[in-house]
């Protein structure tokens, strides 16, 4: 089916509120900007997309995002360069991911015509609140819930597709240490491990907060049948760097496609950086530590971009992680957010102008 982009509606505030937001002062993910996207699949169609005042919205308690947990999500952020271009990173990637993610969740796919138009007017409408500087951006999140009034268990045959924005800064956590998982698995083979799935965030916060109450803040999560390897930090996509030699696990039914992930790899290569994307085992890391051969664990996401770890616990063990001038993720996290920003050239074709 073709969707006619011209369907779009758009309904702008009287007035922003933007004078009464503190740039300098952001919290992540709590201010969000005046407008927001919507639209709804109905009668076997997406239809009726929208652009209007962000705001709450209705939903019967039946709905069956609330029994069933049929929501998918996305993460993306938009960049402004010195000369006030706004610039997406790698946005076709988003896009195919949160289909990927709607169909493992019996989710109708999102039309990419109402995607981009939905996303590029709506980045226009907003563009003051996509501030121009090394760090400041635009959050973008893409969703999709279940709206149908039904308690029956079944996917649902009535859906909303939405975009908010949330201004951010740059991010800084501060020295991260995080918790080897003994126990508890993100995902198992067969599951929703490879989807941004809702519940997939809401099953980890239970173990993260045994990690935190043991002075972590965050867990790399383990296999589930043998708990031997390793797979994901927390919310991230995780690296290690074991003598010169950077080292990942493979994507699977159980771990996130990350984009900040493919994009790190891709690096890598240019930088004639040796790269094994492979199962890495518990005992492999333990080892390397031991002999000071482990110089560098970093998580990638597109919050943080690159996030450092600056130690590890396992069983009754703890690591520190030497400290690093010429750290690879350093050097990647520059690299990524000089394209991001417009300051770097972009062999890879990877920025997307909003015209």
């Amino acid at each position: 089916m073709k969707y006619d982009t011209d369907q779009l509606e758009i309904n702008k505030v009287q007035k922003s509120k933007i004078e009464n937001v503190n740039f300098d002062n952001l919290v992540f993910g709590e201010v969000f900007t005046d407008h927001m996207f919507e639209c709804d699949y109905e009668n076997g169609q997406w239809q009726n997309p929208k652009i209007k005042p962000y705001g709450p919205i209705q939903l019967d308690p039946s709905a069956k995002v609330f029994h069933y947990g049929q929501a998918v999500f996305e993460g993306m952020k938009a960049y402004k360069d010195q000369d006030d271009r706004i610039w997406l990173f790698r946005p076709e990637e988003n896009f195919k991911r949160i289909n990927k993610s709607s169909a493992r969740l019996a989710i109708p796919e999102f039309p990419e015509e109402f995607f981009f138009s939905g996303l590029e007017a709506l980045l226009k409408l907003e563009k003051d609140w996509i501030k121009k500087g090394f760090g400041n951006s635009l959050y973008i999140r893409p969703f999709v819930i279940a709206t149908e009034e039904c308690v029956s268990a079944n996917p649902s045959t009535k859906y909303k597709f939405m975009i908010i924005c949330s201004p951010a800064q740059a991010y800084y956590s501060g020295e991260v240490r995080v918790q080897f998982s003994e126990k508890y698995s993100r995902a198992a083979d067969g599951g929703v491990g490879a989807a941004k799935a809702a519940g997939n965030y809401a099953a980890q916060f239970y173990p993260t907060n045994l990690a935190k109450e043991a002075g972590f803040q965050q867990i790399i999560w383990t296999d589930a049948n043998t708990h031997d390897y390793l797979e994901e930090a927390g919310t991230m996509n995780i690296f290690f760097r074991i003598g010169d030699t950077l080292i990942t696990a493979p994507t699977s039914d159980r771990i996130l496609d990350g984009v900040t992930r493919k994009s790190v790899i891709d690096l890598a290569k240019d930088l004639n950086i040796k790269v094994e994307i492979r199962r890495v085992p518990v005992s492999e890391v333990i080892e390397a530590a031991r002999k000071g051969e482990l110089k560098e664990i970093f998580g990638s996401g597109t919050a943080t971009v690159i996030n450092p770890i600056a130690g590890f616990g396992y069983k009754d063990e703890k690591f520190e992680l030497p400290k690093m001038e010429d750290s690879y993720g350093k050097s990647f996290k520059d690299r990524l957010m000089k394209i991001q920003y417009n300051q770097a050239e972009d062999k890879h074709g990877w920025r997307h102008q909003v015209k």
